[in-house]
């Protein structure tokens, strides 16, 4: 029989409505019932494709025993993080204080009026290697709510006052900037790339920040760090080299095991950084990569209508990785003997295998220009397919897509292949259609239903998407939407000139209001706005966006001075700020075809269309004209840009 999951729209939430737990969604319902009959909440917090929310569920919530526990003194409310963003951010504040770290599946204890008493992540259903296990912790809750509650809540009391200290603040003057590139240098690893040791996440802000100082200043370390950072990815198993497309992290720090699940920001954001180093460095590798991970999205990522699904599991039938692991055999099967044996050579697929007595293939040990096997991989690619099933999290989240829209874009400019320029469009139309009522943003779409109201980072992501499309398409259109969702941004969302909340007052209200400024996986709404308000305050001219963008780029400078390499987006956008990108104006001639201007130039570049001529900007000779400004000065206009694209 299931249980009240099985009305919910999220697939996290429905892969758990046939538990024997009795589970509620986040509603008042349960927390009236909580108070009515004196239990606490116990919140679990996860995500579809998390693979250690699919052991937790199996070993305890699957569980008679488990269940009995939850139901009789417990009142279980199950949360997927990214369709309540709110309540994921408070109580991971909360898991992070108690424990020192975070995670999901994230477990959280609370009063019926939602104050935490207790909190941590992942559980074994019984204990072992010196970890409590879920039903021992369960049974030492309900006692100590039954005999101390007293000092369960003078607890809680002590983390929620922790928790609404204001954050520690900056000289006015501090620049973060010159701090975060020496934190970078310090923590690279030189042998392996990337940052600090194993879990390693990719984080391509930090790459996209590092790639702009190199632009500004010239500094070659930061471009070796960037650059090899990309190339070991992808070389390792953390990109897919049969499906493409990228993995959440590396579990070691070379980049050759995987957590297998793939997400689509992850990928939006590794687009970005390739395309931006293709350009720094020109080197055909980087497109091909880019262009690789975009056809694995648009493979299989897309929904009918061209909204972009959210996630692919790490899991398949109850094992992490299984869909992706080969032996040499089944290879060699696959391609006959002779291909088969140089393929297996090539991708590193032996008898003894590098996880678990398989192999995931990886070019660690081989030249990743090498492209001769290119043809073989769609036959592995069925194959694999037909061999096991991988669950996708099918939900459409504004937020992601609103990133993985402006990568297309990216992409499309520097390809030139219509493809990306059309699903970015695609997908554009679908968020406006299915998650724009007019007046709002909403967080995501399943189940032909829409969540609840859009977040900051929604707002923030969809405005990164629309200055995107108007770069790419030049169509004043999509400025004009970015314009619109902005000014609802800063009225639903601003704390006067202390940056932006998280939800707004026509949200409903939880314990902390955070406002969420560090960068972790994506980059946080606050740093996208820093991003958003400086392009709109150089695209448009208009004084508001310039204060606005001042303002948020003080206030983030003073939260950043603890872990400045915690902020890249923001640090790349203070960089556009303080030495701004070359700017064009375009005039065109009425004969022009917009689509078919010849703009060829660097990425950063920010491209402004005036759609007639005027007093300021006019045509010269008659012709489509350019007025193209580098740093503080303005060049004579021309009808020829072959001379200053790069």
């Amino acid at each position: 029989m299931s249980n009240r999951l099985a009305n919910e729209t999220s697939p996290y939430l429905l892969q758990h409505k046939d538990n024997p737990v009795d589970w509620y969604p986040w509603c008042a319902e349960a927390f009236a019932r909580a108070a009515k009959e004196d239990k606490p909440v116990f919140l679990s917090i996860g995500y579809s494709a998390c693979h250690w929310c699919h052991v937790l569920a199996h070993e305890s919530f699957e569980d008679p025993e488990i269940a009995e526990l939850l139901n009789q003194y417990f009142i279980s409310v199950k949360v997927d993080k990214e369709e309540r963003p709110d309540i994921d951010s408070v109580y991971m504040a909360v898991c992070q204080a108690f424990t020192g770290s975070g995670g999901w599946p994230t477990s959280i204890f609370l009063t019926a009026d939602q104050k935490p008493f207790f909190a941590g992540t992942y559980y074994p259903k019984t204990s072992r290697h010196g970890m409590i296990g879920m039903r021992e912790l369960l049974t030492v809750i309900h006692e100590k709510w039954t005999e101390e509650r007293e000092s369960l809540l003078q607890q809680s009391e002590l983390v929620l006052r922790h928790l609404q200290k204001p954050e520690s603040t900056a000289a006015p003057d501090f620049d973060p900037i010159p701090l975060a590139v020496q934190q970078y240098k310090r923590l690279y690893d030189e042998k392996h790339g990337g940052f600090g040791r194993a879990p390693k996440f990719p984080t391509p802000h930090n790459l996209l920040f590092l790639l702009s100082f190199y632009e500004r200043f010239g500094d070659k370390t930061c471009l070796r760090m960037a650059e090899h950072t990309l190339l070991q990815m992808y070389r390792g198993g953390l990109f897919d080299h049969i499906g493409f497309g990228f993995c959440r992290y590396s579990t070691d720090s070379r980049f050759l095991v995987p957590h297998f699940e793939k997400m689509l920001y992850d990928n939006a954001l590794l687009i970005l950084a390739y395309c931006k180093v293709y350009a720094v460095t020109g080197k055909a590798l980087y497109l091909r990569i880019a262009e690789k991970t975009a056809d694995y999205i648009l493979r299989e990522m897309v929904s009918p209508d061209g909204g972009f699904y959210s996630s692919q599991d790490a899991d398949s039938e109850g094992e992490e990785g299984k869909y992706y692991l080969f032996t040499p055999k089944e290879v060699i099967d696959c391609l006959g003997k002779h291909v088969g044996k140089s393929f297996n050579r090539h991708y590193d697929i032996t008898e003894q295998g590098n996880f678990e007595g398989k192999s995931i293939p990886n070019l660690l040990n081989s030249d990743p220009v090498n492209s001769s096997f290119e043809a073989c991989l769609p036959k592995l690619r069925e194959y694999r397919k037909q061999r096991y099933a991988l669950h996708r999290d099918e939900k459409i989240l504004t937020s992601w897509n609103g990133l993985m829209i402006a990568a297309l874009c990216a992409l499309y400019l520097l390809s030139r292949d219509t493809r990306y320029l059309d699903a970015a469009k695609r997908a554009d139309a679908f968020v406006e259609t299915h998650l724009y009522d007019g007046d709002a943003l909403f967080v995501s779409f399943h189940g032909q239903k829409r969540g609840v109201l859009g977040f900051l980072d929604d707002y923030a992501a969809c405005i990164y998407a629309q200055l995107a499309l108007y770069k790419a398409t030049l169509e004043e259109k999509y400025l004009s939407w970015a314009k619109v969702l902005c000014d609802q941004a800063v009225s639903d969302f601003a704390d006067g000139t202390e940056g932006f909340y998280l939800y707004s007052d026509r949200h409903e209200e939880l314990i902390l209001r955070p406002k969420g400024t560090y960068d972790g996986a994506i980059p946080s709404g606050n740093s996208l706005m820093s991003c958003n308000l400086v392009r709109l305050s150089i695209l448009t001219g208009e004084e508001k966006y310039r204060t606005a963008a001042e303002n948020q780029l003080d206030f983030l400078s003073k939260t950043a001075a603890q872990y400045p390499t915690g902020y890249a987006m923001f640090l790349t956008a203070s960089l556009e700020y303080t030495i701004p990108p070359m700017q064009v104006t375009v005039v065109p001639d009425p004969q022009t075809d917009i689509g078919q201007l010849p703009l060829t130039l660097p990425p950063d570049t920010v491209i402004r269309l005036v759609e007639e001529p005027t007093e300021e900007y006019k045509l010269l000779n008659g012709k489509t004209t350019y007025y193209v400004c580098k740093g503080q000065s303005c060049q004579p206009p021309t009808n020829d840009l072959g001379h200053i694209s790069r």
